[in-house]
């Protein structure tokens, strides 16, 4: 059921700026006091702060727009979900993209080490651009001769994070419309390229810089495709705030970064390949309504309400900043917390 968008908005969004500027606020404060000292810790207690912040958000998809997602993985993938360091390649279907993930994050247990590569001018917004930044996002000026020495510098710093961590770079480089694809259409058949259909031609070079630099320390590639049903309108962040509900359906894919080629051009081409692989992933579904053949993996919404969620959510950050402050070298499981503090 649809509600008019300022029934959420002002009470939930002025909740969210002010809860969001205390978080930003603490993050500042470690952040000149501690991160000087210790980086494990300061990437440590930064962790429950932000998802102490982006919790929030969850709530927002999961109960009050009621979005369905469904998850398409075979069950190895499934299982090392969360628990291993992983590059996310995926294609930009709406404006909630990056909450889809934040969602699949939150279910595996791994929110608050979620990182992506985005443009420069997200850092800038009050309480979630700053949230970014502080979370170590890399951020992008779209002037390549700028950008690489900015991503060498960045994929350096992440290389002693001390938990598992996911990093999304959106390789298609901007929102798939129908405008762009007749753009990517005229540039495929200029190239002598795959046409495609249902995704853009994606932009190599941020890709192979992650994948050169990171092999190291990120051991695999999650290959994400978001699609939505055909009876459904594409989900956008206004249509969540009005309550409307959606489906979206997720396919991961999981390939060993050995795998993949040492040269530069073989990533590139790589990474073409498997966005071809998606484009033929999403033109069977288009015909034939069948979207994966990998298991279907139910993402349950976890059983709190609101006020639940806040409790939750202060009671979380309390408790870990005191746990992570007394035993900076332990590990205090966010979902084993969860469950026992429910």
């Amino acid at each position: 059921m649809a509600f008019p968008a300022t029934i959420v908005i002002l009470p939930v969004g002025t909740l969210f700026i002010l809860s969001g500027l205390i978080v930003n606020v603490l993050q500042a404060i470690i952040f000149v006091l501690v991160r000087p000292i210790s980086r494990y810790c300061y990437r440590r207690i930064n962790k429950v702060l932000t998802e102490s912040l982006w919790l929030e958000l969850i709530w927002l998809v999961d109960w009050w727009a009621g979005v369905k997602v469904e998850l398409y993985a075979d069950s190895e993938t499934f299982q090392l979900m969360g628990k291993e360091n992983a590059l996310l390649i995926c294609n930009h279907r709406s404006d909630i993209d990056w909450l889809i993930g934040w969602v699949l994050a939150q279910r595996t247990g791994c929110l608050g080490n979620t990182i992506a590569i985005m443009k420069k001018e997200v850092k800038y917004l009050p309480v979630i651009g700053w949230s970014m930044w502080f979370a170590e996002f890399l951020f992008l000026e779209r002037n390549w001769a700028k950008d690489e020495a900015a991503l060498k510098s960045g994929f350096k710093q992440l290389e002693h994070k001390p938990v598992p961590f996911w990093m999304a770079l959106f390789v298609e480089g901007t929102r798939f419309t129908h405008t762009k694809l007749l753009a990517a259409q005229e540039f495929a058949i200029s190239r002598g390229m795959p046409v495609p259909r249902n995704v853009l031609i994606p932009r190599t070079k941020g890709f192979v810089t992650a994948v050169k630099e990171t092999r190291k320390y990120i051991p695999v590639i999650y290959d994400c495709t978001f699609t939505v049903p055909k009876s459904e309108p594409s989900p956008t962040m206004m249509r969540m705030l009005k309550g409307i509900p959606c489906s979206v359906k997720v396919q991961v894919k999981r390939h060993k970064i050995e795998e993949l080629p040492e040269t530069e051009e073989g990533i590139a081409q790589w990474c073409k390949d498997a966005f071809v692989t998606k484009d033929a992933l999403l033109e069977k579904y288009n015909t034939t309504e069948i979207f994966s053949e990998l298991e279907l993996h139910g993402l349950r919404r976890p059983k709190t309400s609101i006020f639940l969620l806040w409790k939750f959510s202060y009671t979380h950050l309390k408790q870990s900043l005191l746990y992570q402050t007394l035993y900076p070298y332990k590990t205090l499981s966010s979902r084993s917390f969860f469950i026992q503090t429910l």
